[in-house]
């Protein structure tokens, strides 16, 4: 993968923090190696997961999508920060969808990203007075919400010329996804780091994917990110990934370092272990057996 985005290992010195609760400067000297030590870690992890995936090439034009939640917004300043080291010339924009939610704070995501230097769009899509009126009374309203707003990022992605469309899902969220497949959708799947959309016309990257969630929390505690929290799904109760969630959170408590094995586990399956009949030709086995076996010399009979 000779164009792939690849990253010198050596460290430099972090970006600034945007807008911090206490200014860099100002932070003790244990702070600051803690918080160096972070950033660190996270462009290391993030930079080892678009090396590992190809995620970004020579020319690519990276459209974040910006919900105003702490994944997205680190997501959004590690790549800026890899942006000025990496070997290959990729541009970013970041994209927020507007989704019309009743209180939503329109003002903070504009007045936030003026004051960086990076190209944004705010997309105005009423997609909350659909979910509200489509979704029956006490169903969770996740699924079409994700999928109305799936759909209108996708399509402006292509109206602006991005190649590829960069999600802010972390390692967790990645877990998450296997176990509600599991439990309640009775497959055995994820969310892959990079994934082609169904149509073809879209390049899907989860450059988070290697990174913990407590450390992206606590990234957008030291970088002091205007958090916009969703009041369409955070409001709703009783939501299946939030158990999950609860359930990760316990196991990693209980058991430090089950996470870390689980999501080992994603980027290592073994077919001929499992069950699909579409990904291991069991009713081929037989035919192996004898290829194999008429190959074996029979040392009693020499």
């Amino acid at each position: 993968m000779p164009d792939a985005l690849m990253f010198d290992p050596r460290e430099t010195a972090p970006r600034p923090v945007a807008d911090p609760a206490t200014p860099p400067d100002e932070l003790d000297a244990s702070d600051k190696r803690a918080f160096n030590k972070l950033q660190k870690r996270l462009r290391r992890q993030v930079g080892n997961a678009i090396i590992d995936y190809g995620m970004i090439h020579e020319g690519d034009r990276v459209m974040v999508c910006l919900s105003g939640g702490k994944d997205s917004y680190t997501l959004l300043e590690i790549l800026r920060s890899l942006q000025r080291n990496a070997p290959v010339n990729f541009s970013l924009v970041a994209v927020n969808l507007d989704q019309k939610q009743p209180g939503f704070p329109e003002h903070v995501l504009p007045e936030y990203l003026d004051k960086l230097d990076v190209e944004y769009h705010i997309l105005e899509r009423d997609t909350y007075s659909v979910v509200k009126e489509k979704t029956p009374e006490g169903k969770t309203t996740c699924a079409l919400c994700s999928r109305l707003r799936r759909g209108s990022l996708y399509g402006f992605a292509e109206e602006i010329g991005a190649t590829k469309v960069a999600l802010g899902h972390h390692r967790e969220d990645i877990l998450e996804t296997l176990f509600l497949n599991m439990f309640f959708g009775g497959s055995l799947k994820a969310m892959p780091p990079k994934l082609l959309s169904d149509d073809g016309r879209n390049m899907v990257i989860r450059p988070l994917a290697y990174c913990r969630e407590a450390d992206i929390a606590e990234f957008a505690r030291w970088m002091a990110f205007p958090i916009i929290p969703c009041n369409l799904c955070g409001s709703q109760p009783n939501l299946q990934r939030q158990v999950v969630k609860e359930m990760l959170a316990e196991w990693e408590v209980k058991h430090p370092g089950r996470l870390e094995s689980m999501f080992k586990a994603v980027t290592n399956v073994a077919p001929s272990q499992l069950a699909d009949r579409e990904l291991f030709d069991f009713a081929g086995l037989e035919e192996k057996q004898a290829r194999l076996n008429a190959d074996r010399i029979d040392l009693h009979n020499e």
